[in-house]
């Protein structure tokens, strides 16, 4: 009878099935990992062989499941290899290796009753075959609801991500455009100055932003990189930055830039990453204190600083800086995405952000790009 002789031999064939699954790339599995696996299996196979033999064929299929197996009423193998299938989705493993496993197990019956000429009858075998059968489809079907269900959700997150970087940029635009039409309205200023190319600049950066994404949405056309400049872009920033300094009540020093430092990149994504690290600077900074923006050269790099007045960062306030919707302190007034948002527009164009404590004073930001030569 198959179900005495996988009694009597239990301990080796899951000794066996360990072997083979050792053999495997990449899957070397625990005793804990096969809890749900073998020899569970081996139990349910032995008890569902035994209740036939004893004519109790109902409760050979609740333990088995009937040929071609029912979704909506799992037998105990159905439980048990559904558990096993999200277990092995969690711990990384591949769909192929879901049936391997099961494999390794009739293989290993197959080959220890033919060393041992154990014979089996035809109606073992077909027991046999359904168990293992209806053990990979639900194994199979559990670790690809899983393993779906996961995709989704990375997928809306990133979808989810993508939007907020677009919204933050528009809101940072058209904030940066309400300041210089509030100062152009209060200094009877005209168009012709310098906060009326903030405002041109402003719209035309909310203008990009809408073309860029409509051209990703169509094709997945990416921002053509050029070499520009860096004193023109510092200059630009300067003048954003200056209303958000005045709004605020503090002030902003700027350094000298030599005119012939060179960089090369989406200058568009570069000035708004440095528009939110000085719109993030003046929102935390202390009243009546100083932002800096500071250029300068180490080897053959550019280095764009930032230095706030905002008391220092809490202990580990580095570690989260950078990570999409986390805001300092207790401030709700945006996605807490701009940082983020700066970091990968610096890195997609082989650049660094970090930043610096400065426990007590503030912080300090730093761009580094690498640099272009002048041709």
């Amino acid at each position: 009878m198959m179900h005495t002789f996988l009694a009597n031999n239990r301990d080796a064939l899951i000794k066996r099935c360990k072997h083979k699954v050792a053999q495997r790339p990449k899957r070397a599995a625990t005793d804990v990992q096969l809890a749900n696996g073998v020899p569970l299996f081996l139990d349910q196979l032995s008890r569902t062989l035994e209740a036939e033999e004893a004519g109790e064929a109902a409760e050979g299929l609740k333990i088995s499941g009937s040929a071609g197996g029912d979704a909506n009423a799992l037998s105990e193998i159905g439980l048990s290899a559904t558990a096993h299938g999200k277990e092995l989705l969690m711990l990384g493993y591949t769909v192929d290796q879901v049936v391997h496993d099961c494999g390794d197990l009739c293989q290993a019956i197959t080959d220890l009753a033919f060393e041992r000429d154990a014979p089996f009858a035809i109606e073992e075998f077909r027991t046999l075959n359904r168990c293992l059968d209806n053990a990979i489809a639900d194994a199979v079907t559990a670790f690809s609801a899983q393993r779906d269900a996961a995709l989704v959700r990375e997928q809306h997150a990133e979808a989810n991500e993508r939007v907020g970087f677009l919204v933050h940029e528009l809101r940072n635009a058209l904030g940066t455009a309400t300041l210089a039409c509030s100062a152009l309205e209060l200094g009877g200023m005209t168009m012709n100055g310098a906060t009326g190319a903030v405002l041109r600049r402003s719209l035309g950066a909310l203008t990009t932003l809408i073309d860029r994404s409509l051209d990703e949405v169509r094709s997945g056309i990416q921002a053509h990189r050029h070499t520009f400049a860096l004193a023109a872009l510092i200059v630009d920033a300067e003048h954003a930055a200056q209303l958000d300094a005045t709004a605020r009540g503090c002030t902003l020093s700027v350094s000298k830039v030599d005119p012939g430092l060179m960089v090369r990149g989406h200058r568009e994504l570069l000035l708004a990453a440095l528009a939110n690290l000085l719109q993030n600077a003046f929102k935390f900074t202390y009243p009546n204190t100083e932002v800096r923006l500071h250029v300068c050269t180490s080897g053959d790099r550019v280095l764009i600083e930032v230095t706030d007045h905002c008391g220092g960062l809490p202990a580990g306030g580095t570690e989260h800086m950078f990570t999409s919707f986390h805001r300092r302190r207790d401030d709700k007034s945006g996605l807490g995405m701009g940082l983020s948002i700066a970091r990968q527009s610096i890195e997609a164009d082989a650049g660094t952000l970090s930043v610096r404590d400065l426990p007590g004073t503030g912080c300090v930001f730093t761009i580094s790009l690498p640099r272009f030569p002048l041709q």
